[in-house]
């Protein structure tokens, strides 16, 4: 099949006005952290859609979107998810990780009790698919798969931390037991769970500091 193209839609802004853009979105988004105590303050749902409506637009290689989004608001199924992953969390941390690992998460102040997953409104599950199915159900095999749901990740948080929502990228490992309880196929691997909603009023961070930013990129 021929490539079809059609003109881009595109206004260039002025260069005040790039700048303009860039430092308000660098300025709010060096705000965000990582939460760990949430309020069960409910959230709009049309929030969390078009939270992942702007997940769904980020590039993907061959435009095959290699990802699914599952967002539970769901009380019975966010308890089976906290049991579920406290599970995976008490091995993690009574012998499966190495103490090298434990040692690095440990100004943290993490544990395997993960409350969150239940006081949260909202868990968002992300899926990578490693193939997809065409309409005869035959594989469709997806390229640049992680990277392409990394780069979808990204948007979904910046999203919901644009919208005013704190959040936390959970990823207990392995997390097989995700695709079981939200009843999903073979072909996606669960990647994080995006835990989103209001920080409780008392929510507390570690006190952490970013590398310099000749540390992590240089511009010639």
């Amino acid at each position: 099949m021929p490539a079809r193209f059609q003109p881009l839609a595109y206004a260039p802004p002025e260069p005040e006005e790039m700048l303009r853009r860039v430092r308000a979105f660098y300025e709010r988004m060096r705000t965000r952290r990582s939460v760990r105590d949430f309020s069960d303050r409910p959230v709009p749902r049309e929030v969390i859609e078009l939270a992942i409506r702007t997940a769904a637009s980020a590039p993907s290689g061959a435009n095959q979107q290699p990802w699914f989004f599952v967002a539970v608001s769901d009380p019975a199924i966010k308890r089976k998810i906290r049991l579920a992953a406290e599970e995976e969390e008490r091995r993690f941390y009574s012998g499966r990780a190495p103490g090298e690992w434990l040692a690095a998460l440990d100004h943290l102040g993490t544990g395997p009790e993960k409350p969150f997953l239940e006081t949260a409104p909202w868990l968002i599950a992300v899926f990578a698919q490693a193939y997809g199915l065409d309409e005869q159900g035959r594989r469709v095999k997806h390229y640049y798969v992680q990277e392409s749901v990394g780069i979808a990740s990204g948007f979904l948080i910046a999203a919901l931390h644009s919208a005013g929502l704190a959040t936390l990228t959970h990823t207990p490992s392995p997390m097989n037991f995700l695709r079981e309880i939200l009843g999903r196929p073979a072909n996606e691997r669960p990647v994080m769970l995006v835990v989103t909603g209001y920080p409780a009023g008392d929510a507390q961070v570690p006190v952490i500091s970013k590398k310099a930013f000749d540390e992590t990129a240089r511009i010639v």
